[in-house]
């Protein structure tokens, strides 16, 4: 079977670590993050996977190259001059994936979420499209996805709020995972050679005209984390660290004083702490140096010269400049 691995956007809730790279390209734990969706959809049977490609492109293909370093196929789908949207993604390649069901899976996750079962579902529905779903106890900003009794697509809704009443059957929201699978007759209601959006225009279009768009459910017990944001990119990282007894996390050729302290961190390659430096719940970029005496807490530094553009994407936080670096304070 094939899979697509979404991994075009622009990843401006996660600037500046998204400058000179696309979101699925930055570094998790040493490794570049969408290799953590690669390794996920070999191990259910995957092996022939297309990556799309738009904001800096070259930062996923250096890194992932044929595939066969993971026991995969890559082919590149590059959306030029303009994005394509999630929909707009699979027409692109339409000719590659309408010979059998198909996956769809966001590049910014990391999950385990059994994706056989969720196969079984997809068959047992007689499907176009089976969403995977997770629920959202903790009603984070996801959007709700509201389900029929036979656990059907029913409705895109909103945000949860925190004082939202609870359902009839007192169970928290749903949201959507980014798993998609399909049916290669999903192409008829893709438009052609047009941006589109999966959830936007092409599920509704579908359910509109009868189609069956499941939803399956995972299992409570697996995990799934998004990193879409500077919070949360730091926040599970080192929950990640946390389950091996480590609070630090350093890329090749760090240099760090013996004087400098450093706590629930996450350092790219070729940084260097000078002596005295303080680091607290920080991530640091490529080739950063924080000076001899500075002190940094909830915030993500980079190189200064990087932005010098003077571009703030609309959705990035503010940010300062400190001396040669550029700095964003989270949380």
């Amino acid at each position: 079977m094939k899979a697509m691995i979404l991994a075009a956007g622009f990843g401006t809730r996660l600037w500046p670590l998204t400058i000179g790279r696309t979101k699925p390209a930055i570094p998790f734990l040493n490794r570049p993050l969408i290799g953590f969706t690669i390794d996920y959809l070999r191990r259910y049977g995957f092996e022939d996977i297309i990556i799309n490609l738009h904001h800096e492109p070259d930062s996923v293909r250096q890194q992932i190259g044929d595939g066969s370093r993971f026991g995969v196929r890559i082919h590149y789908s590059l959306e030029a001059p303009e994005i394509l949207g999630t929909s707009g993604a699979l027409d692109n390649v339409r000719d590659l994936l309408n010979k059998e069901t198909f996956a769809v899976v966001n590049g910014k996750i990391i999950t385990d979420i059994d994706l056989a079962t969720a196969l079984e579902t997809h068959r047992q529905k007689s499907a176009l499209a089976t969403l995977v779903l997770k629920s959202n106890a903790k009603r984070e900003r996801f959007s709700e996805v509201k389900i029929t009794d036979d656990h059907r697509i029913a409705e895109f809704a909103g945000f949860p709020t925190a004082n939202q009443p609870p359902t009839t059957d007192h169970r928290p929201p749903l949201m959507f995972t980014g798993i998609h699978l399909m049916q290669p007759e999903i192409f008829e209601y893709i438009p052609r050679g047009v941006f589109s959006d999966s959830v936007k225009d092409v599920y509704p279009a579908a359910m509109a005209d009868g189609k069956v768009i499941a939803a399956h459910i995972a299992s409570e017990q697996s995990s799934w984390f998004e990193l879409s944001t500077l919070q949360r990119y730091l926040e599970i990282s080192l929950e990640f660290l946390a389950r091996e007894g480590r609070n630090v996390v350093m890329d090749e050729a760090c240099q760090i004083d013996a004087s400098a302290r450093l706590a629930n961190s996450v350092l790219w390659k070729r940084v260097r702490v000078e002596a005295n430096a303080r680091l607290t719940n920080c991530v640091v970029g490529d080739d950063v140096t924080i000076p001899a005496g500075a002190e940094f807490s909830h915030a993500v530094i980079v190189r200064a010269d990087l932005a010098a553009d003077g571009e703030r994407p609309e959705k990035a936080l503010p940010a300062e400049v400190v001396g040669k670096n550029l700095v964003v304070k989270i949380g």
